[in-house]
């Protein structure tokens, strides 16, 4: 039976439980364990599929198609390991399994509570992901300590914490120690009050986590072990990294945390072995040489709403021993040709996807420039849709091209809703969704990159490539280098004679890691870097 870690968080939102669990993962997989990681989700939304970019950040696709929270990217990119639909649940759906159970008379007429009957079902799906090849769940849970939506996860966690035995689970607090800078000292009055909290429920932390800006001094340690029945050693300081937050599994192992777990949960393997993350981290903190990408989207101001694609652009560069400036530009701001320098001074572009009309022009005028001026370019999803918008008005003469996402009348609906979605109705989990197979043209740039004829992609979106304008397109010189295997749906496109100019339907961005990026990422930050030398002004 595997063994059990909770992270929980107190004081305030975003302190980044979701790094620091990935980080734990990566420590435990180095120590050569059988992981299984997963994010609780408080709100009452059944998935973060229908919620706006602005309240929820990226929303982060796996395998077997399920929209998740964004931090199982983080899981994937820093374990290696393939996340699915066990790994993400919000109480929505916990009460929408529970009700739908009640409907079918399930429960046998019994009154259906909180305890037991939605705490069990929230326990049903954390223990989903044991197994013969897991030793360790690592299982996150959203929010603060003291939320009244968290209470009845928090109430489950205990159960199990019970159930399974001291030795068999550990519970690791994140909480933020602020610093005053005003007083000059650092204050542990609400990470004590947070853990009073933790214990009011009936949870003992086994191991506080500190975020804070500042290096906490031994005194600041021994206060928060005495007042908050922590060990001493069990004190791990996070403060905030120089760099990049692929540091933090190594700022974790130096402080002993990986030891202090299998102490705690009876495990015996040998020591972390960290080699291959701390040359790719040195790789990331002294490259050899820089490139600029800009990245011309519709929610520029949001880091989380493009989340893994800033990593995958970084990503990127690792294998070149190159660093990455990006430039985050609203597509808004160059509609009708304005603030155009910010895209000359650019060694790649990327557009990436979205939904909707607003800077639909923008992004069209950036594939544009990098179509007409030699950029290199990688265009995802609605990005793809953009780019083959742009070809169609300007190199084919089709006036007025667009999608019928965006102009139900346009007189050349290049890009069209799916034949599967034009009778939908709900908009939540109702989008060609997971992985899609891909067949790659040969001598192509997707085949080159890949180095395979045929590859497995995930995919977000309603609307594709009108295939009774493909003949058209191809003629004047728009390369339909991937497809599905039955030619059905065009999945990647190319401009014939450019440099580097690609764009999938697909989002390749999810399935990128710092150890292994993908090869699209790789092969267009190449491109970048050769971009720059051919014109250093740039």
């Amino acid at each position: 039976m595997a063994k059990y870690i909770f992270i929980t968080g107190g004081v305030v939102s975003s302190l980044g439980k979701g790094i620091t669990a990935a980080s734990i993962g990566r420590l435990l997989i180095s120590r050569g364990l059988r992981i299984r990681m997963q994010k609780l989700d408080p709100y009452l939304n059944v998935d973060p599929g229908t919620m706006s970019p602005y309240q929820h950040g990226e929303v982060y696709v796996t395998d077997d198609g399920a929209e998740t929270d964004l931090d199982l990217g983080h899981y994937e990119r820093f374990t290696g390991q393939a996340t699915s639909r066990l790994s993400n649940f919000t109480a929505g759906r916990v009460y929408w399994d529970v009700l739908k159970k009640e409907r079918r008379g399930d429960y046998l007429g019994r009154t259906i509570q909180m305890i037991p009957h939605i705490a069990d079902e929230i326990k049903a799906g954390i223990r989903a992901l044991d197994g013969p090849d897991v030793d360790v769940i690592l299982c996150e849970i959203g929010g603060t300590v003291g939320d009244i939506e968290s209470l009845v996860f928090l109430e489950a966690i205990r159960q199990i914490g019970m159930e399974e035995g001291r030795h068999n689970t550990l519970f690791a607090h994140l909480t933020y120690v602020p610093y005053i800078k005003a007083a000059g000292e650092v204050k542990t009055k609400p990470t004590q009050h947070s853990t009073a909290r933790l214990r009011e429920i009936g949870i003992i932390p086994d191991v506080l986590i500190c975020r804070s800006e500042v290096k906490l001094t031994e005194d600041v340690k021994q206060k928060l072990s005495l007042f908050c029945n922590v060990p001493p050693h069990a004190v791990i300081e996070e403060q905030d990294v120089a760099h990049s937050i692929y540091e933090v599994p190594v700022v974790l192992s130096e402080q002993g945390l990986d030891d202090i777990i299998m102490v705690r949960l009876q495990l015996e393997k040998p020591p972390a072995r960290l080699d291959g993350w701390k040359e790719m981290l040195r790789t990331l903190i002294e490259p050899v040489q820089r490139v600029r990408i800009g990245v011309v989207g519709k929610y520029s101001e949001l880091q989380d709403a493009y989340k893994s694609i800033f990593e995958a652009i970084e990503h990127g560069g690792i294998p070149h021993e190159t660093g990455v400036d990006i430039e985050k530009i609203a597509a808004e701001d160059i509609e009708d040709s304005k603030d155009l320098e910010r895209l000359r001074d650019c060694d790649g572009l990327l557009v990436p996807g979205g939904f909707g009309n607003r800077g639909m022009e923008g992004k069209i005028l950036a594939c544009r420039h990098a179509r007409e001026h030699g950029v290199p370019f990688l265009g995802i999803c609605l990005g793809m849709q953009c780019a083959v918008i742009e070809f169609a008005r300007n190199v084919c003469g089709l006036e007025g091209a667009n999608s019928t996402e965006v102009d139900k009348q346009t007189p050349h609906p290049v890009i069209c809703l799916m034949e599967e979605q034009e009778k939908v109705v709900d908009l939540g989990g109702t989008m060609r969704l997971g992985a899609w197979p891909c067949t790659l043209r040969e001598n192509s740039a997707a085949r080159t990159a890949y180095g395979v004829a045929e590859v497995q992609e995930r995919h977000r979106h309603r609307y594709e490539v009108n295939n009774g304008y493909r003949e058209r397109l191809e003629a004047k010189g728009l390369v339909f280098s991937g497809q599905s295997p039955d030619g059905n749906l065009v999945e990647i496109s190319e401009v014939a004679g450019h440099p580097w100019y690609v764009a999938t339907q697909f989002h390749p961005e999810f399935k990128s890691q710092p150890m292994q990026p993908h090869p699209l990422f790789q092969a267009f930050i190449g491109a970048a870097l050769q971009h720059a030398k051919r014109n250093p002004a740039s």
